[in-house]
């Protein structure tokens, strides 16, 4: 299990304070959403929890050890990491591409063990992808590919879990499904966290929400507590019809204030 602590910590790019003063504590056997409008500073914050980019104040601690003097190899092996929009750029196939995920585990110049692959194997039936691994990457369609990149993240086989927008480019089916997997990760003891723009299934499947707003985590806690109406009023300028005492919670954005 792994835990991560994010104390007081700000995140400039450039001349522009990106993230400010965000404090969470991230316990495994959460499936946690971070949510909050374009620019608001989800995709940075998460980026910083894992050392790709520094600290401008404030600090990460990973298991209590601060991630600025982890190695990525480290970090890698406590945290698989799934960004959003990634770009293949070489043709192969499937099976290959996803045991890249095998890659922290590995001496140098060592070849995958029968027991490496069949952590590929498991990571590409988990998201229904099985049936693609002898394909080439770059063929796939973008929501193939997306499901993909999900395996190659849990064959690392690592304790947390980091995704960036990783229902992007899936259909609802599938939406569903990449959800439902999440949240068994999390029972299942993994700390998982998900940057997420469907406040739906944020509310459906998340046992936690951090609401980012400007830099600034404004609102921490439980779907019902996080996405009220006043909040997504002030962070989104929208209104919504909300419904989360149902056994399908619902946010749904209706018009922009």
């Amino acid at each position: 299990m792994v835990t991560v602590a994010i104390e007081s910590l700000s995140v400039a790019l450039g001349q522009r304070t990106v993230v400010q003063g965000a404090t969470a504590e991230l316990r495994p056997g959460e499936l946690i959403g971070v949510v909050g409008p374009n620019g608001a500073g989800k995709s940075t914050l998460v980026r910083a929890m894992l050392g790709l980019v520094p600290a401008a104040g404030g600090r990460v601690l990973l298991d209590g050890r601060d991630v600025a003097g982890l190695s990525p190899r480290d970090i890698a092996r406590s945290i698989a990491y799934l960004p959003q929009g990634q770009i293949l750029h070489w043709p192969l196939a499937v099976e290959r591409l996803v045991a890249l995920g095998r890659l922290p585990h590995l001496a140098p110049m060592s070849g995958m063990s029968a027991a490496d692959r069949d952590v590929v194997a498991d990571a590409l039936a988990r998201v229904d992808a099985g049936h693609l691994a002898g394909r080439i990457a770059t063929e796939l369609s973008g929501g193939e590919r997306a499901r993909v990149m999900l395996a190659r993240a849990l064959a690392v086989g690592a304790p947390g879990l980091v995704v960036d927008e990783p229902l992007a480019s899936l259909d609802p089916g599938h939406q569903i499904d990449v959800m439902e997997l999440l949240a068994r990760e999390a029972r299942g003891g993994a700390l998982v966290v998900a940057v997420l723009h469907d406040l739906t299934m944020a509310a459906r499947y998340c046992d936690r929400v951090l609401l980012l707003d400007e830099g600034a985590i404004v609102a921490d806690g439980a779907p019902a507590q996080v996405l009220d109406a006043e909040r997504l009023r002030a962070t989104y300028g929208i209104s919504a019809m909300i419904d989360l005492d149902g056994a399908s919670p619902m946010v749904v954005p209706l018009a922009r204030i």
